[in-house]
């Protein structure tokens, strides 16, 4: 499978360890607007990302995946790029563990060693971070980032554009609200509001990050 990467900042490296554990997908291109003209370095393509139309003029079969953590621009590049959803590669690392009743959305990753149990379901554009697990019945928006070793235990719902910090824990059958934040660490234990930072044992709501997104 050929793959046209979006985005080159600290994500973007941890996608390629990603796709080189699947040997049958090859990164053609890394596209970012740092770059100002298209070319081929070190047999890759590099260029600004509305070069995405030449790539697939010229790779009309490739599939694309923004590689970039933060939830906010990456709805806004999918928004901007206008692809179909069958044009988006869902990557999943060959240590990651996921049920056969898992379901996972287009343009999601499933870092090394994280676990997706049965019955979860994962939505678009959402990234399950390394060591991060998934438990039974949860159910996880598009363009959530799961970070790092955090744990949602079983049904735990979040909603669109959420993030939970490295090594958070969500208890059963809790909800978190879109685009909210759930602080490192912390372990939450009652429902969190949309448009919220929650942060601590057990985690309370600090403000409103309205703004912020």
């Amino acid at each position: 499978m050929k793959i046209v990467m979006i985005g080159q900042g600290g994500h973007s490296k941890v996608i390629y360890d990603l796709v080189a554990s699947q040997p049958d997908h090859e990164i053609i291109a890394s596209l970012d607007d740092k770059n100002q003209v298209l070319e081929r370095k070190h047999g890759q393509y590099i260029g600004p990302i509305f070069a995405f139309k030449r790539m697939l003029e010229m790779y009309p079969e490739a599939q694309f995946l923004i590689a970039i953590g933060n939830n906010k621009v990456r709805q806004l590049i999918t928004n901007r790029l206008q692809l179909p959803k069958n044009k988006y590669v869902t990557l999943i690392h060959s240590t990651a563990t996921v049920s056969s009743t898992a379901r996972i959305g287009y343009g999601s990753v499933i870092m090394a060693h994280a676990v997706v149990q049965a019955d979860a379901r994962v939505g678009n554009h959402t990234i399950i971070n390394t060591n991060a697990v998934i438990e039974h019945d949860s159910q996880v928006g598009d363009y959530v980032h799961i970070s790092p070793s955090s744990t949602l235990t079983g049904n735990v719902t979040v909603g669109e554009g959420a993030q939970v910090g490295a090594g958070a824990t969500i208890i059963p059958a809790i909800k978190i609200g879109e685009w909210s934040v759930i602080g490192a660490g912390a372990t939450v234990i009652h429902a969190i509001p949309s448009f919220s930072k929650a942060v601590g044992v057990p985690a309370m709501i600090k403000k409103d990050v309205k703004k912020v997104q």
